[in-house]
């Protein structure tokens, strides 16, 4: 087992920072990226933070994180959470733990919200803490 982590974004959080910041707050995705960095080195951890709009990619990535035996994942699947077989099936296939990270609070939100394909594979989910969520994650990636 390596000492990375991946940390998988999926659709429309490339526009973190700009996209309705009064949910989703006004952090950048690199600067998440940049804060998981600078924790990941204090945990002993490589962080490698990856983004794609394409539910295939985020398979791919998951299957990857196994391949090379990375610790853990942390997944922000965004609307894929809610919808995503292939990527339910995804984190059921592979061995590395999967965290699943929600900047806003998915059970304070819309009822269709409300379901996470993730959280019914998933090690765990931290939601609801903004972008310090990521980091939260980060931590408990470090003491599985």
């Amino acid at each position: 087992m390596s000492n990375t982590v991946y940390v998988i974004n999926g659709p429309n959080l490339n526009l973190l920072g700009m996209r309705e910041p009064e949910i989703y707050g006004s952090d950048t995705l690199d600067d998440i990226a940049s804060r998981l960095e600078d924790k990941g080195r204090e945990l002993g951890l490589k962080v490698d933070v990856r983004q794609s709009n394409h539910e295939g990619h985020l398979c791919d990535w998951l299957h990857e994180a196994q391949a090379t035996g990375a610790k853990a994942v942390l997944l922000n699947a965004g609307a894929l959470t809610h919808t995503s077989l292939a990527i339910y099936d995804a984190i059921r296939s592979i061995r590395t733990p999967v965290i699943e990270v929600h900047i806003s609070n998915p059970h304070a939100r819309e009822a269709y919200r409300h379901k996470s394909f993730v959280a019914m594979a998933a090690k765990g989910t931290i939601a609801g803490f903004g972008a310090f969520g990521y980091e939260l994650a980060l931590e408990a990636a470090a003491r599985l």
